[in-house]
């Protein structure tokens, strides 16, 4: 996502203008179907585009160095224990990138890519949202400093968060209010384990 700086300062106006002739700051984000944001990179100047923007990001970094959430799925039969990302075709071919598939050759492709595309604009979902819920992320930043800028987008992205969050409690406990006795200790569990993690 670019948001807009008004506030550019001119010497930097020509390391912050793409082609829309306005001084932008690019938001790289990773987000879930809930809407949840679990990863944000913000700061790039809007002359970069994704691939020098995923040059920067530390978006890797929990990887690394064994602080990303456990994940374990399985494919084809075969568990897998590392996240993907799924993406557009101007990304590297690297493992954990999960591309669509240009003009699919069979149904089960085609199946794949219709999925593929509808979960990849999740982010865009997100994006959308952050700047429904958030005039100041809607308008164009008007602060000359380039930090306040990128404090007011990592508020606004935290408190959206916590508003999914919060949306997120809520329907668990509806589905906790409205099951049946078979349903009830899945629940309780789930219940229980999400108050333990927003504790920690």
């Amino acid at each position: 996502m670019h948001w807009e700086w008004k506030n550019c300062p001119a010497p930097w106006a020509g390391q912050y203008t793409r082609g829309s002739a306005k001084p932008t700051i690019v938001l790289e984000a990773v987000a879930s179907h809930d809407l949840w944001i679990w990863h944000a990179f913000f700061g790039c100047p809007g002359t970069l585009n994704d691939i020098n923007v995923l040059d920067r990001s530390p978006v890797f970094d929990d990887i690394l160095q064994g602080r990303a959430p456990p994940v374990s799925y399985y494919v084809n039969g075969r568990k897998y224990k590392l996240a993907y990302y799924l993406t557009d075709g101007i990304y590297p071919k690297w493992a954990t990138f999960m591309p669509t598939i240009k003009d699919p050759p069979d149904p089960k492709s085609s199946l794949y890519a219709a999925f593929q595309e509808h979960y990849r604009k999740d982010v865009e979902r997100a994006f959308g949202v952050l700047q429904a819920r958030f005039a100041i992320v809607k308008n164009p930043a008007l602060f000359w400093d380039k930090e306040k800028v990128g404090k007011i987008m990592r508020a606004c992205i935290i408190l959206h968060n916590m508003i999914v969050e919060d949306e997120r409690m809520d329907t668990l406990l509806s589905m906790y209010l409205n099951s049946s006795k078979e349903e009830e200790a899945l629940h309780k569990w789930i219940i229980r384990s999400l108050r333990i993690w927003i504790q920690l």
